[in-house]
């Protein structure tokens, strides 16, 4: 009998505005912004919790944090103070395992099954992680505990900040069944949508469909839910991965005929890359927009680019220009798709974020 996989995912809690509360001591206790200021067109990258209480998120205008909170203290992104935290968080990773996969500057799965320390118990090892962490740098994180990669991460966001929470194999399944589909990893805002349209509401709602319905609506991704609604998320914690592209796709259940409706579709189909992109911390210089016609033929059209696509800004323009390169005028439409490829080496991360500062300025 395989032995039960014991997977951590260990989230930083406010990360950016948690290290600035850290080295600003007059922040702490603070409604604190990290992003633009609002009279630049500028975003928040993150928040302290106190600000959290205002109603404000990452990824709002900061105009708008700024009208929810006037009183809120707004600072430009440190992103080398971040980095050098995030280093030494993941140090302390590894001195657990060496099977550590980072999603981003400040989260990560881990795979402990194989670690005998504490008698094995996933749940100490992942307090001892926090502890650890504290210790270093200052800085608390929430962690998820759980048989695999999905519900560890739907975990480490149920307690925070601080907390850790732990889904056993025999509680997975009903879990999930109340799940609402937006906390579905993997389901973006387009998805969601479709999914509630469909009067897809909770993971019970998913598990009542097929396997061929999920798919028929889905796509490739139908399988996976069809999976994860029943808290089966067979994805190994994957060390190093040389990811070639990543891109968003969705089959229509009517055909469009509209190039108005395609052109809304890929803007959805964008802004789902993009947040992939920014939280695996990718850029990628060549763009490629799929289409399935309506007798099941499929093109793709791509453009390349000095520099890299990284929000939906980038993307419309020339997945506008790509989608009148076809014949859709002349055509129905069954599938659309949007992929970003040609990354550059996620190693060298400062590329990244220097482009995202365009938007703290």
């Amino acid at each position: 009998m395989e032995k039960q996989r014991k997977i951590i995912h260990v989230d930083m809690d406010a990360f950016f505005a948690s290290v600035e509360q850290r080295d600003f001591p007059e922040y702490r206790g603070q409604p604190l912004i990290v992003g633009g200021q609002p009279d630049k067109r500028g975003v928040v990258a993150t928040c302290s919790y106190e600000a959290r209480e205002f109603g404000i998120r990452s990824a709002m205008s900061s105009s708008k944090a700024y009208r929810l909170c006037p009183q809120a203290i707004i600072v430009r992104p440190r992103f080398e103070a971040y980095k050098e935290a995030s280093d030494i968080i993941r140090s302390v990773f590894f001195e657990y395992t060496d099977l550590v996969e980072p999603l981003s500057l400040d989260e990560a799965f881990l795979d402990v099954s194989q670690n005998k320390s504490f008698d094995g118990s996933a749940t100490l090892i992942a307090k001892d992680i926090k502890k650890s962490i504290f210790q270093k740098t200052q800085l608390t994180a929430s962690a998820g505990v759980s048989y695999n990669k999905f519900l560890a991460k739907i975990a480490s966001d149920m307690n925070k900040p601080d907390g850790v929470t732990v889904i056993r194999p025999q509680q997975g399944a009903i879990f999930v069944e109340t799940l609402p589909v937006g906390k579905f990893f993997g389901v973006g805002k387009a998805t969601e949508a479709k999914m509630k349209a469909l009067g897809l509401h909770t993971g019970a709602d998913l598990k009542a469909l097929s396997l061929p319905e999920l798919q028929q609506h889905f796509g490739k991704a139908g399988s996976y839910y069809f999976d994860i609604c029943r808290g089966v998320d067979e994805r190994e914690v994957v060390t190093e991965r040389e990811r070639k592209s990543l891109g968003s796709e969705t089959t229509f259940e009517t055909d469009l005929d509209s190039i108005d409706e395609m052109r809304k579709v890929l803007e959805a189909l964008a802004l789902e890359v993009s947040d992939s992109l920014q939280s695996k911390e990718l850029s990628g210089q060549t763009l490629t927009l799929k289409v399935k016609y309506d007798n099941f033929e499929q093109i793709t059209r791509s453009k390349t680019l000095s520099e890299a696509f990284v929000g939906v800004s980038d993307m419309l323009p020339v997945l506008d220009e790509l989608l009148l390169k076809t014949e859709v005028k002349h055509r129905k439409v069954r599938l659309l798709g949007v992929t970003i490829s040609n990354f550059f080496d996620k190693e060298d991360n400062d590329l990244w974020l220097l482009r995202q500062m365009d938007l703290f300025k």
